[in-house]
C-alpha cells in the first residue's frame, strides 16, 4: 500500500508561496540569514512605531485604520520570519513547540516568575 504525502499546513504553502515570489524577482542573492534577519528587525520596528506613544489600555483599542497598519506590520514581520525559517532548514512550528515546552518547564504554574526570556 503506498501512503499518500500528508497536506502542507498552511505555513508550509506559505513558505513555499513566498519562495515562489522571490525566485520571480530572482531575489534569492539577497536572502542571506543575515540580510533576512535584519530585515526582520526593521519589519519588527515599524510595528512597534504603532504602539510607542499609546498607553497599555489605548494599545488595545485600536481605531479600524489602525488595525489594519498593524495587520500589514505584522505581516511582513511573519513574511520575513518564514523566509528566514527556509533558508536555514529550521521546521518553525517544531522549534515553536519545542520552545513552549521549554518554557513550560521554566515557568511551571503556579509559581510566581518574572517573565524575562519569552
Amino acid at each position: 500500500m503506498t501512503s499518500t504525502p500528508e497536506p502542507d499546513t498552511a505555513l508550509q504553502a506559505l513558505a513555499r508561496q513566498l519562495q515562489q515570489f522571490a525566485d520571480a524577482r530572482d531575489w534569492g542573492p539577497f536572502h542571506s540569514p543575515k540580510n533576512l534577519a535584519s530585515a526582520l528587525i526593521v519589519e519588527a520596528g515599524e510595528l512597534l512605531e504603532h504602539f510607542q506613544w499609546l498607553t497599555g489600555d489605548q494599545s488595545r483599542q485600536l481605531t479600524p485604520e489602525q488595525k489594519q497598519a498593524v495587520a500589514h506590520e505584522m505581516a511582513d514581520v511573519l513574511l520575513y520570519l518564514v523566509q528566514l525559517s527556509t533558508v536555514l532548514g529550521i521546521d518553525l512550528m517544531d522549534a515553536a513547540r519545542t520552545k513552549m515546552a521549554l518554557n513550560a518547564q521554566k515557568y511551571p504554574v503556579g509559581h510566581n516568575h518574572k517573565i524575562d526570556a519569552l
